[in-house]
């Protein structure tokens, strides 16, 4: 036990009503497993919570040993902050609690649930606040982060459905952060990450969604590239709020709907997604069969849950991930063709580029609103690399850096912190723009000797 001795581990474990997993146990090597396979940290302690007040004394423990930590919700997070070395892993995949209150439509969840556990509990009321779109991910880190999907085009970033959080401070101090309950921390979580404490519970304003939706996949030839991705640049432009297309580059996954011999050929992708009445939807969408000559699609109308649930596949847990992301205003011509000539040379078979298409009702915040600051995105691309062994790692970093690069000139301000890696901590500052000073105050307030510190840093010095 790394600077931790058997009286002070039973002493914590006396007052803990969790349970501690030593590097002992048979566990240990699970629990401390998260979605990025490159992430091998072996805290010396996991403290699996099951209330608030197991938070707390965590917390405690943490301060009177000063030890390093890490906090953990659903351990999807790229960078793997999830997990520490030597220290203290502060687990809240245990606490899943969900209430939905389909009358005021507000959810309450706690930090460990996923999406697939929010989705599921809100839908049964034909209700969804905008998450992401892959169910295994954690709604607390998504939403510290400030959180964007199929429905932010309508509804915003999943902060601005975020009401109030039950939040635990570096001094142990347990508040309720609102508009009118510590309005300045409410300010930081949204969008600051886990600098300024951990959640125990959010409160979420719920929308009308489904519970069934039109969405789906149009698959268009490689070689069609630069004219599907131009009219998808153009028609981006002007789509109605309800409508949501995502461009996704790669080699093609073995889709029912495809022949076998396009499996595994470069491919683009359209992914639809109509958070309307989906015959209004049909019509909207005929625009994009006119982009090239595809491969085939797949659209209709399914629950939105499945929709949630149908990139899971392509992103299971355990393989090794590395990704570069940057903001756009607009998709100008240089860009494109710079996105297509890297495609036509991923450096493994699971690697994609994807644009997530944003703007809508998420651009009509004011900046100043809240941490996240960066409304004039209307796309956000990552380069997501994808590979199975540590021998193509150099390869595979290699190639998206040189990507991020070539196409740094064409990025608008600001970054989404969600898609930093561990290796990007110079961009946390420009990852915030105009907001990054005023962090820098809120967290000389409530965390003035940085406890909170494993993550995309604000330094309070």
């Amino acid at each position: 036990m790394n600077q931790l001795s058997h009286t002070a581990t039973d002493a914590f474990q006396a007052a803990f009503a969790g349970t501690l997993v030593f590097p002992e146990d048979p566990q240990y090597n699970e629990v401390r497993q998260i979605w990025n396979g490159m992430i091998d940290r072996r805290p010396s302690l996991i403290a699996r919570c099951g209330s608030a007040d197991d938070v707390v004394r965590s917390l405690d423990f943490v301060r009177q040993h000063d030890l390093p930590f890490s906090i953990r919700g659903g351990g999807h997070n790229i960078a793997g902050n999830a997990v520490c070395d030597g220290g203290l892993m502060i687990d809240l995949s245990l606490m899943k609690d969900v209430s939905i209150d389909p009358e005021q439509r507000r959810g309450y969840v706690e930090p460990g649930c996923t999406l697939a556990d929010f989705d599921a509990a809100a839908q049964a009321h034909g209700l969804a606040t905008p998450l992401g779109i892959n169910s295994t991910t954690g709604v607390a880190g998504l939403t510290l982060g400030g959180g964007f999907g199929w429905l932010s085009r309508k509804y915003g970033m999943t902060i601005d459905s975020l009401l109030g959080a039950d939040v635990i401070v570096a001094d142990g101090r347990q508040l309720h952060a609102s508009e009118s309950e510590n309005p300045d921390l409410f300010w930081g979580l949204r969008g600051g990450g886990g600098n300024f404490g951990i959640v125990t519970r959010f409160e979420f304003q719920l929308h009308p969604v489904g519970p069934n939706v039109l969405c789906g996949l149009i698959v268009y030839p490689f070689e069609q590239a630069k004219s599907v991705i131009t009219h998808f640049a153009r028609f981006t432009e002007t789509m109605p709020d309800e409508l949501n297309v995502w461009m996704v580059a790669r080699k093609a996954p073995p889709l029912p709907f495809l022949a076998e011999e396009v499996h595994g050929k470069e491919i683009v992708v359209l992914a639809i997604c109509y958070a309307g009445e989906p015959d209004d939807g049909m019509k909207h969408i005929e625009a994009l069969r006119q982009f090239g000559s595809a491969y085939g699609e797949h659209i209709g109308v399914q629950p939105y849950v499945d929709w949630q649930q149908v990139f899971d596949p392509l992103l299971t847990p355990g393989s090794r991930n590395y990704w570069k992301s940057h903001n756009f205003s607009a998709l100008d011509d240089g860009l494109i063709d710079t996105v297509i000539e890297y495609a036509n040379a991923l450096p493994s078979p699971q690697c994609e580029i994807f644009v997530a298409t944003i703007g809508g009702e998420t651009g009509r915040t004011n900046p100043d609103a809240m941490a996240y600051s960066s409304r004039d995105a209307n796309y956000v691309m990552n380069v997501h690399v994808r590979w199975e062994s540590p021998d193509e790692d150099a390869r595979c970093i290699a190639w998206a850096r040189e990507f991020f690069d070539r196409t740094q000139s064409f990025a608008s301000g600001g970054a989404y912190v969600n898609f930093l890696t561990s290796d990007e901590a110079e961009r946390t500052a420009f990852a915030y723009g105009t907001s990054y000073q005023r962090l820098v105050d809120l967290k000389r307030k409530f965390d003035p000797t940085n406890l909170f510190r494993i993550n995309q840093n604000i330094s309070p010095a």
